[in-house]
């Protein structure tokens, strides 16, 4: 028999009752009994969706309030000595308080700490919580999370699977503190941690763990590799019966598949969407007492599976191994896409043809079962009516007349090297630069967006229901934009910018005004701790019908004299926090929305906003986790975000910002993108991300990030100073630029006031200095 297997659920709730009950609980309007009264809530639904779609293996453990990898270093004992004075705070589940604490910084009583490191998972745009070591680093169980979470399931009546991310990728996943040490050299002190949690949830009664080790699917080392084998032989005398999953997702095994097929475990879980060409070679040497779990529907995007095409994997399987040493399941967990289909009802924003296409979490558990059920061979008659639907809405994609615009591929086509290149070099530009803005040293400026108020979010919401007349909604962004070019004024900011008022998400507002997009009302997907975003839908070839953004860079302009940056997305952080069409090569896609950039680009300098900001902070994001696909795609995303800001004056300034990414991979591509200023996160690290531009020598100007704008603390003066001063004592002062390291519009204003307050006077004590 085949059984069904999935990997985990998105856990923020079908309309984001988790960001909601997280913010009231920060915010002290509800009590932690009610927040975790909330998160069980999600949980329950979440079991009962998953059951009632007849899925055999169902995860536990993959809810977290703020971060799965955080939830892990809290289990673990990995608790930085900064939050000390917080650990009475602990007990055995949750531990909110210090939990919050590490992943948002802590301002109140007294004490104040800041938050640790965050950065993209992989190469999603989730982000996750970084573990830190140090030398001396001991680790105990703190929380039985775990345990609770299997034991809610068991009362309900469900037996789940709990879900544990792997010794050495969590290791591998962190960051060393101090120097002196190798953070994977900490697995034996590690290691009898995981052998307790394994033995808990053996006495429960566990039948499964799935221990996630997307390591696996990345290059590897010698040593590491040998370690594996060492690791799960331990992991599996400790299981005490249980049988242990192995869970690689988001690319093949390719030179480690010897490694997985080894491992001391009952099953070994495939992503045969990103890895789709693996099975060959995986079928030849399994060994025969393993069991494979084969992704073959796509846990990271929302397109309809094929199910002809699965079923010819899944046959492929069943035909060397036997049905019950083959699973169904989907590619990775389904944290990356929407929880159900059927929220969506507006026809206007996602066309009814385009819906078809369409599969989110709950609809892919479907897909799981029907294939499972299909490749048993005793079809009903609805399952058999579901296949037919399958391939009438996929051959409806192939065939469809939305999809394809000949004028948008010719443009692409004719694309040359002079459409990506600057007419004159940096230092002929910055003087240029300089002479039309005259700017003092240590300019100072914010990434684009300020604080978006229960207000602002209402008219938005009043304008689409009808209840206010456009005219009114423009007259509110007005005023309040006006306030913010005010107000930036009054703390003696540089270079200002408009505020986004008028925008819900930084990709999202475009997509909407991009032709070959469609919209969810309720297509949310979680990015970090509440943070949640609707990405867009690219369906088709995409291209600009009218200006995006100059009416509000415009207007905001009209209002000062100092220079206002004009905001824009760029082509490769549209595509990656969109939901991709998979019909065509993404560099494809890319130059498209390159070209429609450009030429928002053009029109903006045309009504004399000569400082264009054109935001990448997906571009180490998009990198290929294998280090041999890596300059393909570099090449590539490059190119189109030079296609997009290339061809404009010399004294337009052209900015670019990124964050929560390790440079020092790819430093060298960044230098070549050629922006004239970059801005970059910097201040959760210290301005360690900061070394890679130094050691490289980067030509052009940086602002490193001096506060984290993802926590509620405010920085005081002389921590912003000292940070500046680290800054300048590996970047040369006149290419430095100070500034938040990221948007404001997540904060609050007294907050942001206060925390801008103390930027621009640490700026002017540089400068005297």
């Amino acid at each position: 028999m085949l059984l069904t297997n999935n990997l985990g659920y998105p856990r923020v709730g079908a309309f984001r009752e988790l960001k909601k009950a997280n913010e009231a609980y920060w915010a002290k309007k509800i009590s932690a009994e009610e927040l975790l009264q909330a998160g069980l809530k999600i949980r329950e639904g979440n079991w009962k969706t998953q059951k009632d779609a007849g899925i055999d293996l169902i995860p536990s453990n993959d809810f977290s309030f703020y971060d799965q990898v955080l939830d892990l270093s809290l289990t673990v004992g990995a608790i930085p000595a900064r939050y000390n004075s917080l650990l009475n705070k602990i007990d055995r589940q949750y531990n909110l308080d210090l939990y919050f604490a590490m992943a948002r910084g802590f301002q109140e009583g007294g004490v104040d700490v800041t938050a640790m490191e965050m950065t993209k998972w992989f190469d999603t745009n989730y982000h996750y919580i970084v573990p830190e070591f140090v030398k001396d680093q001991s680790f105990k169980l703190t929380s039985e999370k775990f345990l609770s979470e299997y034991n809610e399931a068991k009362q309900q009546g469900i037996e789940t699977k709990p879900v544990i991310l792997g010794p050495i990728s969590y290791l591998l996943l962190g960051k060393e503190k101090e120097f002196g040490f190798n953070r994977i050299d900490l697995i034996d002190k590690l290691l009898p941690v995981y052998e307790e949690i394994l033995a808990k949830l053996a006495d429960a009664g566990a039948q499964y763990v799935q221990i996630d080790e997307p390591f696996l699917a990345l290059d590897i080392d010698d040593a590491t590799r040998a370690l594996y084998g060492k690791v799960f032989e331990k992991l599996a005398a400790a299981a005490k019966g249980i049988k242990l999953i192995v869970a690689t997702y988001f690319e093949a095994l390719r030179d480690n598949e010897d490694t997985a097929l080894a491992l001391p475990v009952h099953a070994l879980h495939l992503d045969l969407v990103r890895g789709e060409n693996q099975l060959d070679s995986i079928l030849a040497k399994v060994p025969a007492n393993l069991t494979l779990s084969l992704g073959v529907v796509e846990g990271r995007n929302i397109w309809k599976n094929d199910y002809e095409k699965s079923l010819e994997k899944i046959k492929q399987a069943v035909d060397k191994l036997g049905k019950d040493r083959v699973w169904v399941a989907p590619s990775s967990s389904l944290l990356h896409v929407p929880f159900d289909l059927d929220n969506e009802q507006n026809e206007e924003s996602l066309p009814a043809e385009v819906k078809n296409w369409l599969a989110f979490a709950k609809q892919k558990l479907a897909e799981v079962k029907d294939l499972a059920v299909l490749a048993e061979g005793d079809v009903d008659a609805d399952t058999q009516k579901r296949f037919e639907a399958n391939k009438a809405a996929n051959e409806s994609r192939r065939t469809s007349p939305l999809i394809h615009r000949p004028e948008v591929k010719t443009r692409v086509s004719n694309i040359t090297d002079d459409d990506a290149t600057r007419t004159s070099k940096f230092n002929d530009r910055k003087v240029a630069q300089q002479a039309k803005f005259n700017l003092p040293a240590f300019a100072t400026t914010t990434i684009g967006s300020f604080p978006q108020t229960k207000d602002v979010r209402k008219w938005r919401a009043d304008l689409k229901k009808g209840s206010i007349s456009q005219e009114q909604y423009d007259k509110e962004i007005a005023e309040e934009t006006e306030r913010t070019i005010r107000l930036q004024e009054q703390l003696d900011i540089d270079v200002l910018v408009h505020g986004e008022f008028e925008r819900n998400d930084m990709v999202e507002y475009f997509g909407e005004q991009l032709a070959g997009y469609a919209f969810t009302q309720n297509g949310w997907v979680q990015s970090y701790g509440s943070r949640c975003v609707k990405p867009p839908i690219i369906y088709g070839d995409v291209f600009r019908p009218e200006d995006m953004t100059v009416r509000w860079s415009a207007y905001a302009q009209s209002l000062t004299n100092r220079p206002v940056k004009g905001m824009l997305t760029g082509p490769v952080t549209i595509l990656q926090w969109s939901f991709v069409r998979n019909d065509q090569p993404r560099s494809t896609t890319t130059y498209q929305i390159a070209l429609a950039i450009l030429d928002e680009v053009q029109a903006l300098e045309k009504a004399g906003i000569k400082i264009i900001q054109i935001d990448e902070p997906a571009i180490r994001e998009g990198l290929p986790l294998r280090k041999a696909d890596q300059q393909d795609y570099l090449d590539w995303a490059v190119r189109a975000f030079r296609v997009s800001s290339s061809n404009v004056d010399d004294d337009t300034q052209i900015h670019t910002h990124m964050c929560y990414s390790e440079f020092n991979d790819i430093i060298e591509d960044i230098a070549a993108m050629d922006a004239d200023v970059i801005t970059i996160e910097t201040s959760r690290s210290q301005m360690e991300l900061l070394d890679a531009f130094a050691d490289f020598k980067y030509p052009n100007d940086i602002g490193p990030g001096v506060y984290d704008i993802h926590s509620p603390r405010v920085p005081s003066t002389d921590e912003m100073v000292n940070l500046l001063r680290k800054a300048k004592a590996v970047v040369p002062s006149e290419q430095l630029w100070v500034n938040p390291d990221c948007g404001l519009k997540t904060r609050a204003w007294p907050e942001t006031k206060a925390a801008l307050e103390s930027m621009v006077e640490a700026a002017k004590i540089l400068r005297a200095e």
